[in-house]
């Protein structure tokens, strides 16, 4: 039997998502509680790997086994053994053709950001900081040179593991409310550390540090050297992957209406 999990968690304390030799990380701990619930041990395979200190609202996974649990069992069971900050919210079985990262038809992140003068202490490792102020309109202006199928290697991680850097960026919004701004982005696939060297360069325009038509210059030249800085991953939060509606599975807009 193939079972899909949704599941959140802050990503503050962990070493990211990808299971390291040392432990410390988000699938690490679900795997300790999965096999202690299970009584075996149990491999899963998640939707999208998330860097150390990014949070996940609905990070999809999927594990064969051969033990009968009612769904309920599985996400109060394993959820015994998991710590606070990480929670199993959902569990569906699914076909078996049916693969976490491979039946993705897309992935969804949001970036919090707040503006303020003077460095913020309550959201530390929930949002990122800006104390310029920002321009709305620079800034989508240069989201808009983004959309479409395009070669990243300019916001691309060197330690990436992707095949190839193309991909389809879909759509970017960004909104303000209060002293806070949302950046939204869905893409086919991301790269590593993408969405957080995108966030660099926007802000880098809306800050007048750069102009618009910079971000094109940039997407063209196909060089990391020439982006922005990495932004800060506190502020990064997964917002989980689109799947063929046939699936069934959940999907968490819901989860997004605590963000500002």
């Amino acid at each position: 039997m193939r079972i899909a999990l949704g599941i959140t968690y802050r990503g503050t304390a962990y070493k990211g998502w990808q299971s390291q030799p040392g432990g410390g990380t988000v699938q690490d701990h679900l795997e300790s509680a999965l096999r202690r619930f299970a009584g075996q041990g149990v491999r899963t395979i998640c939707a999208g790997r998330t860097d150390a200190g990014v949070h996940g609202l609905n990070q999809v996974v999927h594990f064969d086994t051969e033990l009968q649990r009612e769904p309920f069992s599985w996400v109060r069971g394993t959820n015994t053994y998991l710590p606070a900050d990480i929670a199993v919210q959902w569990c569906q079985p699914v076909p078996d053709h049916f693969h976490a990262r491979n039946s993705a038809l897309g992935r969804r992140y949001v970036y919090l950001l707040r503006e303020s003068p003077v460095r913020p202490a309550l959201e530390t490792g929930f949002a990122g900081w800006v104390f310029r102020p920002l321009d709305v309109e620079a800034m989508r202006a240069a989201a808009a040179y983004l959309i479409g199928e395009h070669d990243f290697s300019a916001f691309r991680s060197s330690e990436c593991q992707a095949k190839s850097p193309v991909k389809v960026l879909r759509e970017i919004t960004i909104r303000r409310q209060g002293a806070y701004w949302r950046f939204e982005f869905e893409a086919s696939a991301f790269l590593h550390h993408m969405v957080r060297n995108l966030m660099g360069c926007l802000v880098a325009v809306g800050a007048g540090n750069q102009r618009p038509e910079w971000v094109q210059e940039v997407l063209d030249s196909r060089d990391r050297r020439r982006a922005a800085p990495t932004f800060a991953p506190d502020g990064l939060y997964f917002v989980g992957p689109r799947y063929d509606p046939a699936f069934g599975l959940p999907e968490v807009n819901a989860a997004l209406d605590w963000l500002p």
